[in-house]
């Protein structure tokens, strides 16, 4: 484990300009990736890890998603059923549903999440936290995490390289929020999934056009010819919600 975060910094000090603040969000990051590997060992179920995620926390640094944890939980307990060995998030955001994804992903899989540095629905994330990110691996698996626009066919051919010709069990769509946004990462995505895997959009109950854009339209047109199901807490909550696909 020590080794594996210390190859992760080596990287992000070789790749990027460092300063002071860069040092200590280093430390920090590392510091909390030690937490988060040792709270883990301890924990038995689906529901400990969830907790986890939503509990850790340092004066500058939290794993907490961006999700309702109900919803999320019940996603998760979809997922745990299959395994899924091979991921794609679209939307890192602050690692939360990647660190979860990896709990319920097979002990071998290879878990890729891309985010647009500064983009316009919370997108990007400081060069420091990749070594956080990086320790979310257990077993054998691998994480890579892409900083690109997902629309750009560039982005979709370095997937598909990722990938060796092999297919997605599992896309979780939560990047860009606009109607064209996200109807463009499902239909650049959607392809290189395998039949009988699951696809999920988040944002899919309506709400501010600034949290969720687009989804719930987009999200109410695919599911009318699709094995689908909704998860959502409450319809008047004012955005979150996670829509399924069943391939």
């Amino acid at each position: 484990m020590l080794r594996a975060l210390a190859s992760s910094v080596i990287n992000v000090l070789h790749r990027t300009l460092i300063g002071p603040r860069d040092i200590t969000g280093i430390v920090i990051a590392v510091i909390m990736a030690l937490k988060l590997k040792k709270a883990a060992l301890k924990c038995r179920t689906i529901e400990d890890f969830v907790n986890l995620a939503y509990s850790l926390r340092s004066t500058r640094l939290s794993v907490r998603p961006l999700q309702i944890k109900e919803e999320f939980s019940v996603l998760l307990k979809l997922l745990v059923r299959v395994r899924p060995k091979l991921i794609l998030e679209i939307g890192t955001a602050g690692g939360g549903t990647l660190f979860l994804l990896s709990r319920v992903a097979s002990s071998d899989a290879t878990l890729i999440s891309i985010d647009l540095p500064n983009g316009p629905f919370g997108g990007g994330y400081p060069k420091w936290k990749i070594p956080l990110y990086k320790s979310f691996v257990w077993g054998q698996q691998k994480i890579i995490l892409v900083e690109a626009d997902s629309h750009n066919p560039d982005t979709l051919e370095d997937i598909e390289k990722s990938l060796s010709d092999r297919k997605l069990d599992f896309l979780f769509v939560d990047g860009d929020h606009t109607y064209d946004g996200v109807k463009r990462d499902f239909e650049m995505y959607g392809r290189l999934v395998r039949p009988s895997s699951i696809i999920a959009f988040h944002d899919i109950v309506p709400g501010p056009p600034e949290n969720v854009g687009g989804v719930p339209e987009f999200w109410n047109e695919i599911k009318q010819n699709a094995d689908s199901v909704e998860i959502v807490e409450n319809w008047e909550q004012g955005g979150f919600g996670i829509g399924v696909v069943f391939v």
